[in-house]
């Protein structure tokens, strides 16, 4: 095998990491959060925005980060990783923040969001799913 061979192999087999084992569990739930947020979302605030646009457009903004983690997870290599740590982090910090103020203001929210309560009306997959992409992201690296 040659030089050139050899680092392909290595370059492939870090692109196609981070969705295997279990990974592919973190891409299947992504992508099933990615099509549930974005398919509410788009009726809502096709349907509905003016009875809670902020709740509306967060559920928006969720489905966009779903997204763009379910792409570098499939996608995988370095920069993919990377790319997803940073969304995983963001993600984390909306649900830790949307969670801690629906619960405080509730008036803010007239509608639940997939972030409201900490994900509770999604079985709080939505606090646990980021800390899991987190973790899987940070074994992957050292892999």
């Amino acid at each position: 095998m040659t030089e050139d061979s050899a680092a392909g192999k290595t370059e492939e087999n870090a692109r196609t990491g981070l969705g295997q084992g279990p990974g592919r569990l973190l891409v299947l739930l992504y992508g099933v959060f990615t099509v549930a947020a974005a398919s509410r979302s788009i009726y809502q605030l096709i349907a509905q925005y003016q009875e809670a646009p902020l709740a509306y457009i967060l559920s928006a903004v969720s489905a966009v980060v779903y997204a763009f983690i379910t792409v570098s997870l499939v996608r995988g290599g370095e920069g993919a990783r990377k790319a997803a740590m940073a969304c995983c982090a963001a993600e984390l910090v909306g649900v830790l923040t949307v969670g801690t103020w629906t619960l405080a203001d509730p008036s803010a929210f007239p509608d639940q969001t997939v972030w409201s309560d900490y994900g509770m009306g999604y079985l709080f997959i939505p606090i646990f799913l980021p800390v899991t992409g987190l973790l899987w992201l940070r074994k992957a690296r050292r892999g």
